[in-house]
């Protein structure tokens, strides 16, 4: 590791919490140079849902490599990209009677809240944006304007202006009033940026309710509804979005992370007609929106959705999951998420930083989140199988009782 040490920034983070030079991975398993395996439950903060190396997705790849394909392709139109669009459309957007179109924003998940917010400000001619506490949507500054973490916040070295926060959760008692008044200083939003599920923020969930007030304010005062769902999303949740069934109709939706399926990067936006007519041919541009071996990859992960069987899987899984994490819980603890993304929130910032560490050290891959590192996030492949899922929980169990009782 002194390669790294002495070469790489000073930046990187999760080689710390990490700290072992990984060579090769399969599914729910990384192995180290050293040939130690371990079980991810941290997937790539949310990238992997299909596991690493995924069987069909590499055939896939390999197959148009060996083909030629394009894997490089600006915004220009490919077989690729097109096969990708008509799988999107027939698997995911048809049968929910959606009409979106596909903005391909470059290759992260902060890429795509900057372009949404672009174009909330482009279609409203406004500036003001409304976000959450404990809210995350990436680290380039518009994104980070509308994070709530103070230490990536600190990091900008400039005013992040044009963003304001309102309680995550909470009603929108004397908002509404506020927003009216014309004296009262708060200016029309462009947007509502929220996440229906709170990631990195600590695995808070929104209830359905609470979002649809928030939906029913944007609309009432001429913003657009946008909705996060990077980390969250695509299949994460036991559905393909992690709010379906609320009937909420966002304006815009970003996506990223586990679109592309493989680790290759991808971010979209869906983004419906009547504001994506706002853009003008070439205004918002980049030179990764074209990703061919992401497109083959988030073509083949449309499979997975043909029918409910895997998303049935999924959701059995995320029981099990929950079910060991209250069972690990000590009082006062609380376990939060939905389907495959679970968090326990230890409320104590050192002690679950203590348990990640003893979870590495013990072969599994853990990642903390929300205030201070609190909350322990299990975010495994959809893929794992039930022997690595259930070793992975005992493993974390193990861990948490090593430091409970420290030898």
């Amino acid at each position: 590791m002194d390669l790294f040490e002495r070469w790489e920034s000073n930046v990187r983070g999760y080689a710390r919490t990490y700290p072992t030079v990984f060579k090769s991975a399969s599914n729910a398993r990384q192995t180290d140079e050293a040939g130690k395996s371990y079980i991810d439950f941290f997937g790539g903060a949310g990238v992997l849902n299909f596991g690493h190396n995924n069987p069909r997705m590499k055939e896939a790849i390999i197959k148009f490599i060996e083909a030629d394909g394009i894997p490089h392709s600006l915004d220009m139109m490919t077989t690729t990209k097109r096969d990708f669009i008509k799988a999107f459309t027939e698997t995911i957007l048809e049968p929910r009677g959606w009409d979106y179109r596909m903005q391909f924003t470059g290759p992260t998940g902060t890429n795509a809240v900057e372009a949404a917010l672009k174009l909330a400000r482009r279609a409203t001619g406004r500036k003001q944006v409304i976000a959450f506490t404990n809210g995350f949507h990436g680290m380039t500054l518009g994104a980070l304007a509308a994070t709530a973490n103070a230490y990536f916040r600190n990091a900008a070295g400039v005013p992040l202006n044009h963003v304001e926060r309102l309680p995550f959760g909470h009603p929108l008692e004397g908002m509404e009033e506020a927003y009216a008044d014309p004296s009262s200083g708060y200016e029309p939003p462009a947007a509502i940026l929220v996440e229906p599920i709170q990631a990195e923020g600590g695995v808070n969930v929104a209830d359905a309710e609470w979002l649809k007030a928030i939906r029913k304010f944007a609309k009432d005062r001429g913003a657009l509804f946008i909705l996060d769902d990077i980390q969250a999303g695509c299949g994460r949740t036991g559905s393909y979005f992690s709010f379906d069934g609320m009937d909420l109709d966002p304006d815009i939706i970003t996506l990223a992370k586990g679109i592309g399926g493989f680790g290759t990067p991808l971010a979209m936006n869906l983004n419906k007609p009547e504001f994506d007519k706002h853009w003008s041919p070439g205004e918002h541009t980049g030179t990764f929106r074209g990703q061919g071996i992401s497109f083959i990859a988030g073509m083949v992960a449309m499979d997975y959705f043909k029918d409910d069987a895997f998303m049935a899987d999924v959701r059995r899984k995320g029981d099990i999951m929950e079910s060991r994490l209250k069972k690990m819980a000590r009082p006062g603890m609380e376990v939060r998420g939905k389907g495959m993304m679970q968090g326990l929130d230890t409320k104590d910032g050192a002690f679950a930083k203590k348990v990640v560490a003893e979870c590495f050290n013990k072969g599994l891959l853990l990642g903390g989140c929300g205030s201070e590192g609190r909350v322990a996030k299990l975010i495994p492949p959809l893929t794992i199988d039930d022997a690595d899922l259930n070793e992975g929980l005992d493993i974390m169990e193990a861990a948490m009782e090593a430091v409970l009782v420290p030898a």
